[in-house]
């Protein structure tokens, strides 16, 4: 397993510019939030959510005809099934 130096973590990082509500910005300085690491926990987040809404799309057609055969098969191994 290899260690990460925090401050190579940084190295990895890029600056960008964001629109935001001023009000909130204030806000969220007066409560000392750290904005970069908020922002980008936020961002992984919706990222995370996306990929997963993608995937089950894309593999709406397999899971739909895998759950029709159940429905008209059971399950394959039903009969050792103890519960």
């Amino acid at each position: 397993m290899r260690m990460t130096n925090p401050q190579e973590k940084r190295m990895n990082k890029r600056a960008t510019n964001l629109t935001i509500d001023p009000v909130l910005l204030d806000e969220a300085r007066g409560l000392n939030i750290n904005l970069s690491a908020t922002f980008e926990a936020s961002l992984r987040e919706a990222v995370r959510k996306e990929k997963a809404a993608r995937w089950l799309e894309e593999n709406r057609a397999a899971l739909d005809g895998y759950n029709a055969w159940i429905e008209q098969n059971g399950l394959p191994l039903e009969k050792y099934r103890q519960f």
